[in-house]
Parts: structure tokens; sequence; C-alpha cells
């Protein structure tokens, strides 16, 4: 639970807490079944959102871009950048079979699949997203090189041993305990596999009142229960008997896409509490525009930072 200290009003983060409140779901005792569906419901209410806001129907992205100094390209370019660099980092072949854990509606799959030829399973909690995301890989030829499923990452029905790289790109998040994905994830690697997981990590542990509200405001806008700090994952990394850790730090080339959804939130966060007055968006719609102020306020005043890790089984 988080602890307060009323003196100070700072909050403390304690690690494996699901800090998401009942806002969207009043008077509901939410089991961790509950939980899963709720992060399907995020998604699912918010597809149109994010391909009309963020994404395209090349990119398919659900993530944060990828921005170097030394580069100018749009938005667009810089999402697929990101799956760039994590393929790069991770030393994946166009021979490994990749399990794309949260895959979301296919983007990162269908990019290794469209310009690596690698095989490629994806799985995520939300048959919608599974629905759309095979219909995206037919539309870029390479549902032959693609598989899609409905599958809890950290309780997933595949054999042991079964792929060459686990892909977790800003979807680890998403577990209570990161452990448990990373305890699946080492079951499903074949030996000299490897595990590479992009994600926000706290940079700290304690934060004041303003921070801990912007640390909720992303919580329940985007259906996430915590975010590990680097050290704690690192630890988690070493626990599941991994090996040949590493870290990139790469939040300054993160932070042109925080700015980004920034911008995007301030214009049309009054279009989506009008569509939200009239019935015709939800309120968690409303909450995941909510998290473009909150995420920036999180980057920019360091309470996170963004990191890729990489290590092997």
């Amino acid at each position: 639970m988080m602890t307060k200290d009323m003196s100070k009003k700072m909050y403390t983060l304690k690690p494996n807490q699901d800090y998401r409140d009942d806002s969207l779901f009043p008077n509901v005792e939410l089991s961790p079944e509950d939980l899963l569906e709720d992060t399907a419901k995020h998604y699912d209410d918010c597809y149109w959102d994010y391909l009309r806001v963020w994404c395209n129907r090349r990119n398919l992205a659900l993530h944060y871009g990828h921005w170097t100094s030394d580069e100018k390209y749009n938005h667009h370019q810089a999402l697929l950048n990101k799956n760039q660099l994590l393929y790069d980092l991770a030393g994946i072949k166009s021979s490994d079979h990749v399990l794309d854990a949260g895959c979301g509606i296919g983007g990162s799959s269908i990019w290794m699949a469209e310009t690596h030829q690698n095989r490629v399973t994806g799985i995520t909690v939300s048959a919608k997203q599974t629905r759309y995301a095979k219909k995206h890989a037919e539309r870029h030829g390479v549902a032959d090189k693609v598989n899609f499923e409905v599958s809890d990452f950290c309780n997933t029905p595949f054999e042991d041993e079964s792929f060459d790289i686990i892909w977790g790109l800003e979807s680890v998040c998403y577990a209570v305990d990161k452990a448990d994905f990373l305890r699946e994830a080492y079951r499903l690697l074949r030996k000299g596999g490897k595990v590479v997981v992009c994600d926000g990590f706290f940079a700290r542990e304690e934060f004041d009142q303003r921070e801990w509200e912007a640390n909720m405001a992303f919580f329940n806008g985007w259906a996430v229960p915590n975010l590990a700090t680097r050290r704690d994952f690192n630890e988690k990394l070493e626990q599941e008997n991994f090996k040949s850790i590493a870290v990139h730090e790469v939040t300054a080339a993160t932070m042109p896409s925080s700015d980004y959804m920034y911008k995007i939130s301030k214009w049309l966060r009054p279009v989506q509490t009008f569509r939200e007055w009239f019935g015709l968006s939800s309120k968690a719609q409303t909450a995941n525009f909510e998290v473009g102020f909150a995420q920036n306020i999180m980057f920019r005043e360091a309470l996170v930072e963004y990191c890729i890790f990489t290590a092997e089984k």
C-alpha cells in the first residue's frame, strides 16, 4: 500500500501494489481477472482515439517514439524508430521466433515480419485487439508470418522453450508483479534466448502531493497498476536467473513524444469532455486524454526514466 507522511504530505511507493483506484468502476471490488479485463477495456474503448491521433495504419504503434538530435523525421517515423532500436539492442536475427508479449493491435509484430521477415506470435488480453491485429496483418501481407492470440503474458499456453525472443514494448508495466512476467519469459525462452523490455520506470520512491496525483492519473488513465524502479526490475531479472543484463536509458530521446502527447491532450481535451457529456465517449476515453498531462509532468520533473532492458537466458 501507499504510505503517507501527513506532516510533509509525502507518498512512498511500495512494490507489487495495484495503485488503480475504483474511480472508473465505483463500488466494485476488482479481482485479478477483473483487472485484466480493465486493461482490455481501456484499449478497446480507446482504439479509434489512438488510431486517429497517435498512430496510423502503417505503424500501428501504441508506444512512445524514439528521436535523435541529428535526424529530422516526423512523429510516425519516430514510432518506427523505437521498434528498430529494440531490435538492434536485443540482437534479434531474422530467423528468430519472437513472442510479442502485449502486442496491442499488432504494430511491432507486423513490423518485424514485414521489415525483417521474422516469425512472430503476438498475445494480448483483448479479443478485440486480436481481431484488429489479424486484419492489419492481412492488409500488410504478412498473415503467414504472424499469429495473434488472446493470452495473459504471465500465464501463457505455450510449451517450454518455444521462443528465441520475448519482446515487451510498454506492456510489462501491466503486470502487478513484474517477476511474474519475467518468470514466464524465462520458461518460454530457449537457452541463449533474450528478453527485451522497454518501459517507463520510477526514478525514485517518494513523491509529494502534486507528483502523486500525476502518478495516479497515469495509473488510472492507462489502467496501469504500478511502475517498477530500474533497480527493482534489475533485481527481479537477477532473481529469475537471467544473465548478461544490460539497461539503456533513453529518456531524452523519448521526451519529444511526451511533449507531443501533451499537445494532443491540450488540443482535444475540451472536445473529449464535450463528447462525454453527451454520451458520445466513455469516462475511460476522457481519462486516457488526461494522461497526456500527467505523463508529461512525470517526465519533465524526472519522476520516471524511460529504459530498455535486455537479458539472456
